[in-house]
C-alpha cells in the first residue's frame, strides 16, 4: 500500500492528511467552546499577537522581536491561567467523544450491568416534569441544576443541605413564593436533592438576550463550565426553559423538556 498520494502533482502523505484532519477538528471544538464568550476576544488578540510576530521577525526588526518573542516564551503559561475554565470544558467535550467515554461502545460491552434498568432514573424525570409543570402554571420561578457525571461544586457557606429523594412535591414546596428556600438554585445530583438556595456563577455571554433574568444568566453560567443540566421555570413569563454546555434554549415544551431529561439521564448511560 503506498503512503503517498498525488493529486494534481503534488503528493501527499496519508500521515499530513491525518495531521490536517486533527488541527481542523481540534480548531472546530476550539471555535464552538469559545463562541459567544469573552474568552473569543482573548483568542483571537492572542493570535494577534502571533501574527505579528511572525511578521516583525520575516521584516528583521530585532527590538520588536526581541519583545514579542519573550511575551511568546510565556505564552503558554499565560494560556493556562486565562483560559483555564475553557481548557477544563474543552477537555471535557473531548472526553466524551473518546471509545471509554460512558456512551461508547466499549463502554457498554465490557461494563453491561450499568445499562440494565432505569426505573430510577425514569421516576426522576417524571417528579421533575409534574414539579415543573406546576410551578408552570403557577409561573413560580425555579431553578433546578442536575449534576449528570460529577458531583457539583458550589458554594456550602450560602446553601442550605437538604439530601432528600427526589419528588414533585419537595420541589414545589422549595420554590413556593413563601418559602425562605425559593431564592437561588436547587441541586440534584444522582438520586438525591443536595441542596437548596444555592447561589451559582452568572455567566458573562455577551451574546445572550438581554431581556433575560438572573435566573437564566445563573443557569447557563453553571454549565458553561461544567457538565450538568440546568432547568428554568420564569416567574415573569410561565415559560420553561434549559441551559446545557452553555447554551440556553428558550420557551421549550414539558415534552421537549422530558426529551433532554431522557437524554441526559437515561440516553446518556445507555
Amino acid at each position: 500500500m503506498k503512503d503517498v498520494i498525488q493529486f494534481y502533482g503534488v503528493e501527499f502523505r496519508w500521515l499530513n492528511i491525518l495531521d490536517l484532519v486533527i488541527v481542523v477538528f481540534l480548531i472546530i471544538q476550539l471555535y464552538r467552546l469559545l463562541k459567544g464568550s469573552l474568552a473569543f476576544n482573548i483568542f483571537v488578540g492572542l493570535l494577534m499577537v502571533y501574527a505579528a510576530y511572525f511578521l516583525v521577525r520575516a521584516l528583521q526588526m530585532p527590538i520588536l522581536t526581541s519583545i514579542l518573542q519573550n511575551f511568546i516564551n510565556v505564552g503558554i503559561i499565560a494560556i493556562i491561567i486565562i483560559f483555564q475554565p475553557e481548557i477544563r470544558k474543552f477537555l471535557l467535550v473531548l472526553g466524551k467523544k473518546t471509545p471509554l467515554s460512558k456512551d461508547s461502545f466499549l463502554t457498554k460491552l465490557f461494563l453491561p450491568d450499568k445499562f440494565k434498568s432505569y426505573k430510577e432514573e425514569e421516576n426522576i424525570i417524571n417528579e421533575l416534569i409534574v414539579a415543573v409543570s406546576r410551578m408552570q402554571s403557577t409561573s413560580t420561578g425555579a431553578l433546578i441544576v442536575i449534576a449528570t457525571t460529577y458531583r457539583l461544586k458550589f458554594d456550602s457557606a450560602s446553601s442550605i443541605p437538604i439530601d432528600g429523594n427526589v419528588s414533585a412535591k419537595l420541589i414545589e414546596s422549595i420554590f413556593e413564593k413563601h418559602s425562605p428556600l425559593h431564592d437561588g438554585a436547587l441541586i440534584i445530583v444522582g438520586n438525591k436533592i443536595l441542596a437548596a438556595k444555592v447561589i451559582l456563577p452568572v455567566s458573562e455571554n455577551p451574546n445572550l438576550p438581554t431581556r433575560i433574568g438572573l435566573r437564566h444568566r445563573s443557569a447557563v453560567g453553571i454549565t458553561e463550565h461544567s457538565d450538568n443540566l440546568a432547568i428554568i421555570v420564569s416567574e415573569e413569563r410561565g415559560t420553561v426553559s434549559y441551559a446545557m454546555d452553555g447554551v440556553l434554549t428558550q420557551d421549550v415544551s414539558l415534552e421537549d423538556l422530558k426529551v433532554k431529561l431522557y437524554e441526559v439521564l437515561i440516553d446518556g448511560y445507555a
